[in-house]
């Protein structure tokens, strides 16, 4: 299959990595020139959890030039790229080509289905997915759990079966689930509780875990986020939020959230859909989310400085 991977960073890179290596015709797409440079003189390299190897063979352009034409496009970009990058889909690619958006936070298919065909869109979650960029050309892979996959407008097609086909083929631990939404919902229960608060205090998770202070700071953005949830209906595989999330970072011990490697490299977080968007869906159901409200304000304040 022509697959399209639109933002190469330290997920994209290892989505193109795993899908050229299963014979796919693919497309690294992105907005880091030497990047892109690297790729197309170098091939891709990806270390860690899968090996270490260097994958040939991957075309590569920037994100500014013309989108290649493809069956599937993943968009793997920060979150606060996908408007521009939904108005580039509309505008240069076939009208029944897929596009399969797998973004941290929540409302990024929303702000998608603004700019293109509802009816193009897939859904995915990234569960115990770990990567990180160690230079132009070179990503790496130091976890993977699941993939999960859905229908933007929810249900089972035969398009999902065969979306999930592919991934599972190239070595995804991948499933297909009719209600994506309750899966969007539960990761952003994990990651309000964990990317705020790491990144604000600069801890590793087990860090986080270690200090009951700074760990009862996390749980509570969490069960914010779980109230809101429960407010507009979702249906939780778990009624307990605070062991829920225990439980998810304990596996994680000295990973750092990727908000939190955002801003040891001076780049911008993606803090307004994820810690941010817990104040904003709150006051919608008529609730309050003070913990939420208090780290974003943290977060948007050390932003100023960055270029």
């Amino acid at each position: 299959m022509r697959i399209a991977v639109i933002g190469t960073g330290a997920m994209g890179c290892v989505y193109a990595a795993l899908f050229a290596e299963a014979g796919h015709d693919v497309t690294a797409v992105d907005a880091w020139a030497d990047h892109i440079d690297a790729i197309s003189r170098n091939g891709l390299r990806l270390d860690g959890f899968t090996g270490d190897r260097v994958i040939s063979g991957i075309s590569a352009r920037m994100l500014n030039e013309r989108l290649p034409e493809a069956e599937l496009y993943i968009l793997a970009t920060k979150a606060y790229g996908i408007a521009d990058a939904a108005a580039k889909l509309n505008a240069e690619t076939p009208p029944d080509a897929m596009v399969l958006t797998i973004q941290n936070g929540m409302g990024s298919a929303d702000i998608l289905a603004g700019g293109i065909s509802s009816d193009r869109i897939l859904v995915g979650v990234a569960e115990g997915f770990g990567a990180s960029m160690t230079g132009p050309g070179h990503g790496h892979h130091t976890s993977m759990t699941r993939i999960r996959l859905g229908e933007y407008g929810g249900g089972e097609t035969a398009r999902l079966a065969e979306v999930t086909a592919l991934w599972q083929g190239a070595g995804f631990p991948a499933e297909a689930y009719a209600n994506i939404d309750q899966l969007i919902w539960e990761k952003f229960i994990c990651n309000v509780s964990l990317s705020g608060p790491c990144t604000i205090t600069g801890c590793t998770v087990g860090e986080l875990m270690a200090d009951p202070a700074l760990w009862r700071m996390a749980l509570d953005c969490g069960v914010e986020a779980y109230a809101v949830g429960k407010a507009r209906g979702v249906q939780f595989s778990y009624d307990d939020p605070e062991a829920y999330v225990t439980t998810f970072a304990a596996k994680l011990g000295g990973a750092k959230p990727s908000m939190t490697l955002d801003h040891e490299a001076g780049r911008r977080s993606e803090i307004d859909i994820i810690n941010g968007m817990v104040p904003k869906l709150a006051a919608r159901a008529g609730l309050d989310a003070p913990v939420n409200r208090a780290v974003t304000a943290i977060i948007h304040h050390r932003e100023k400085s960055f270029t």
